[in-house]
This record gives structure tokens, C-alpha cells and sequence, in this order.
């Protein structure tokens, strides 16, 4: 079994990493952390653990982390590059679920996190966790950066455009959305009902965290710098992000096929028949990418839409995808859940 520990246990990426690995056949939870609620049983705050989940909340500085296998920091950024290294160093695997590795200029990091980085030495060792790109690295990694939600999305919607050459690069546009969960669990009033629901809205117009993330993915797998507008949206849904992504053609293909033969090996990539539109509720509570490619009036503009659960393959369970990669074990172990409907 699998021992691992996880950094972080009351936000929603927290919960959704417990109700995944509660139920994988060779995981065994050693530690759950928090420091504001110490001694309290998990499932007390989750009570869809009950039955489930016999922990309580440890304080970090005390709980056996250098006891287990792999370490998932499901907190804020900031937090995992402080505690990384020690772990490491004890011959722990570590997934952060943060930004703390994603990206690999590390000035570019602390400009867009506005903070220095504590621990800039581990951040060309660590691996970018889409899995649809770096499955061996992921395999023989230590430090998994895993992607953050928006560019899970926008990446493997781009992804098979941009390897095959077939897009202006200099001009990609993605227009996202995300439900509210996306923001985390904490008291905003952006994020209060009354103010998030029946509304939609943009934000970030003019920068958003997760742009300089994309345009590094996009950028390697193009060979040069790209040149991607990135909007993104607070939708009044709990759970899914829906990114309607815009690319130039620059040469004739069959685009279904491109998209089918590049994801025909992945268990965890749905590409639609030809006309189908996903729509988030066909993901929910999975970790599942679905996606489906258009061409517009035979025009030369490609329309790709790309639908995932946030909290899922967004987050959690891309974090638990890796680690079956990083351990050996097959790829899907405690992720075939069938997403929920209604």
C-alpha cells in the first residue's frame, strides 16, 4: 500500500483528494494537516467521509509526513516550496497541487505570485503534471508540479493544433469559464451567493495567473514564444470549467481526425464525434476531459471546446492520476467514477 499524506485537508481540492483516495484499491492515509482545526475528525467537517475517513486534523509540524510514501500539498501557494525540500530530502515524493513548480523562469513566477520563491534550486527538477505530455518524466519523478484547472483545459484543447503545426501561433484566444469552486474554499464576497449567483462575469482581463502557466506549455510544444489572449469567467456553477478555445488555421487537415488519433491512447481524453458540443455536467465529480473541435463555416478559423470538473481532473484528480504513474500502478486505479447527472 501506498502510504501517503496530505498537506492542506479543508479546502476543496483537500476533501476531493480524500473522497478519491478513500476509495483506491493502494492508498492508505497516514496524516490529513490543518492548523486551524487540530484534533477535529475529518469526516466531522466533511461529513461525506463519515464511515470513510477514521483521521483527525494534525497539526503539520507534528504529523508523520517523512513516514509516507508521497506528500500532496492541497494548499495555498506559497506553502509547499517551504516544506518540499525536507521531505525530499527524507526520500518523500511530493505533488503540489499549488503553483509553487509550475513554472520554470522563476522571475516570472514571483512577478505573477509576488512573492520570492523559497526553493528556486527545485524548480528545474520538478515535472509539469498533464500527463498527456509528460507520462515518462511524471514516472521517474520526485517533484510533480501538478497543472493548475484553467490550463488543464486550454492546453489539451490546444494541444494537438499547436504539435501539428496547424495554427498561427502568434494569435490563439481562450475564452473560459469556471464555477465558483475554482476560487477555493474561504469567506470572499465574490463568492457568496448572493453575489455569484444568477451572474456571470469576467475578470482578470488584463492578467491572469495561470497565462504565464499556458503560454509555457503552448510555447515548448511550438518551438517559439506564443502569442495567446487569455479571458476568464466566474460562471454560477459549483463545479466544471468550459474553455472555448480560437486558433487560425494555417493549413488544410482533418481536424477530427488530428484530435482522435492524438488522444486515442488516453483513458481520460473524450473526443466527441464531429458537431457534438460537451457540456460540463457530462464531467462532473470525474476526471475526465471531453472535447470537441469545429470549424465554423468551413472558415479558417478552429473552434475547440474542452469541458473538465475542476476539482477534478483540474486538480485532484490529475494529482492522484499522477501519482498511480509515479508508483506504477495502472493509470485510472481510483478514478473511474462515472460522472454524476442530474
Amino acid at each position: 500500500m501506498i502510504k501517503v499524506g496530505i498537506v492542506g485537508g479543508t479546502g476543496y481540492t483537500g476533501v476531493e483528494l480524500l473522497r478519491l483516495l478513500v476509495q483506491h484499491p493502494h492508498v492508505e492515509l497516514v496524516a490529513i494537516t490543518s492548523r486551524k482545526e487540530v484534533g477535529m475528525p475529518v469526516s466531522d467537517m466533511f461529513p461525506n467521509l463519515r464511515g470513510r475517513v477514521g483521521l483527525k486534523f494534525v497539526d503539520p509540524g507534528e504529523a508523520p509526513l517523512k513516514q509516507c510514501d508521497v506528500v500532496f500539498f492541497a494548499t495555498p501557494n506559497g506553502i509547499a516550496m517551504q516544506q518540499a525540500p525536507e521531505l525530499l530530502g527524507a526520500g518523500v515524493r511530493v505533488i503540489d497541487l499549488a503553483a509553487d513548480f509550475r513554472i520554470k523562469d522563476v522571475a516570472v513566477w514571483e512577478k505573477w505570485y509576488g512573492m520570492p520563491h523559497a526553493c528556486p534550486d527545485l524548480v528545474p527538477e520538478a515535472v509539469y503534471g498533464l500527463v498527456e505530455v509528460n507520462r515518462e518524466q511524471i514516472g521517474q519523478a520526485r517533484l510533480v508540479a501538478n497543472p493548475g484547472c484553467y490550463p488543464t483545459a486550454v492546453q489539451l484543447g490546444f494541444l494537438p493544433l499547436v504539435e501539428a503545426g496547424l495554427v498561427d501561433v502568434g494569435h490563439l484566444v481562450a475564452d473560459a469559464k469556471s464555477g465558483v469552486s475554482g476560487a477555493g474554499r474561504k469567506a470572499e464576497v465574490h463568492a457568496l451567493l448572493a453575489e455569484a449567483g444568477d451572474n456571470f462575469k469576467a475578470y482578470a482581463v488584463a492578467g491572469h495567473r495561470h497565462l504565464p502557466e499556458i503560454s509555457q506549455g503552448l510555447s515548448a510544444w511550438a518551438g517559439r514564444k506564443v502569442g495567446l489572449t487569455f479571458v476568464p469567467h466566474l460562471t454560477p456553477l459549483i463545479r466544471g470549467i468550459h474553455a472555448t478555445l480560437y486558433g487560425r488555421l494555417t493549413r488544410e487537415a482533418d481536424l477530427q481526425a488530428l484530435f482522435e488519433e492524438r488522444y486515442a491512447g488516453e483513458y481520460f481524453v473524450d473526443v466527441l464525434p464531429a458537431g457534438a458540443h460537451p457540456e460540463t455536467r457530462s464531467v462532473r465529480g470525474a476526471n475526465f476531459c471531453r472535447i470537441a473541435v469545429h470549424r465554423p463555416q468551413g472558415g479558417d478559423t478552429v473552434v475547440v471546446l474542452a469541458v473538465i470538473d475542476n476539482l477534478v481532473k483540474g486538480a485532484s484528480g490529475q494529482a492522484v492520476q499522477n501519482m498511480n504513474i509515479m508508483f506504477g500502478l495502472p493509470e485510472t486505479a481510483g478514478l473511474e467514477h462515472v460522472p454524476l447527472l442530474p
